[in-house]
C-alpha cells in the first residue's frame, strides 16, 4: 500500500506581507473561494488561517513528490473541513490526477498555528 508524508512550516508574517502587498490577487491565485471565505471570517486569525492552509498545500505537494511542476495550480489542492470542523484535503484537476497515478487515495491533514508560525502535516495512503 502506498504511503506518503509531507510537512511544511510557514511564517505568518510572510502571508501578512503577501496579503498587504497584492491585496486579493494572492488570495485568489492560491486559495479557493471556500478557503478564502473561511480565512476571511477569522478576524484577527485571518493571516494564521491563510498560513496554515498555504502550509498544507505545500505539504501535499511534498507528499506527492513532484513539487510545483506538471501544471498543478494552487487551487487544485483545497483544505476543506469535515462535518466536525476537522481539516481535510480535497484534490482537483492535475493534483488529483497525480495522486491517482501514485495510488494515493486517502488524505489526513493536521494544522496548527500561532501568532508567528503555521505548520501542516499531511499523510496520504492508498
Amino acid at each position: 500500500m502506498p504511503l506518503a508524508h509531507g510537512v511544511d512550516l510557514v511564517e505568518v508574517s510572510r502571508i501578512e506581507r503577501m496579503l498587504a502587498k497584492t491585496g486579493d490577487r494572492f488570495a485568489e491565485r492560491c486559495f479557493t473561494e471556500s478557503e478564502r471565505a473561511y480565512c476571511q471570517s477569522g478576524g484577527k486569525l485571518r493571516a494564521e488561517r491563510y498560513a496554515a492552509r498555504f502550509a498544507a498545500k505545500e505539504a501535499v505537494m511534498k507528499a506527492l513528490g513532484t513539487g510545483w511542476t506538471g501544471g498543478v495550480a494552487w487551487t487544485d489542492i483545497e483544505v476543506t473541513r469535515d462535518g466536525t470542523g476537522r481539516p481535510a484535503i480535497a484534490l482537483h484537476n492535475e493534483a488529483k490526477a497525480l495522486a491517482e497515478r501514485a495510488g494515493l487515495r486517502e488524505w489526513v491533514v493536521s494544522l496548527s498555528h500561532t501568532g508567528t508560525t503555521a505548520i501542516a502535516s499531511v499523510i496520504a495512503t492508498g
